[in-house]
């Protein structure tokens, strides 16, 4: 499991800097015409934070053994994907439903938080 936490931290941080830099470039005009911008400069913050905070969880494993550490980067990874990944699509196709999945994301980060504090406050 520490090992896919600490490849997502670095997949997901290559692409938070491919992706932050496509819609600053090639994106802008068009994210700009339908008002989105500021959309996706957020799903690129949030991404960007949380790949952290999965490297964070995953450099943890080496001293912390924990299935809660397990959990919390498995509701990270998801949690990236569900979040930003909806509002990428929606910045990118206009599909507004997808605005309503937005926070199924947010949730799953906040529970990696969560989990991340109580596994590091059961420790000894």
């Amino acid at each position: 499991m520490q090992k896919l936490i600490l490849l997502s931290a670095s997949a997901f941080g290559a692409l938070s800097v491919m992706i932050g830099a496509f819609g600053a470039h090639a994106l802008r005009a068009s994210l700009e015409a339908s008002n989105r911008l500021d959309t996706f400069e957020t799903a690129v913050k949030y991404q960007f934070y949380h790949t952290l905070a999965l490297l964070v969880i995953g450099l943890l494993m080496y001293r912390i053994q924990d299935k809660l550490l397990d959990y919390a980067g498995l509701s990270m990874i998801v949690g990236i994907l569900i979040f930003s990944g909806s509002l990428y699509i929606l910045c990118l196709s206009g599909l507004r439903w997808l605005g309503a999945i937005t926070p199924i994301g947010g949730l799953l980060m906040i529970i990696g938080w969560v989990l991340l504090f109580w596994s590091i406050a059961r420790t000894g």
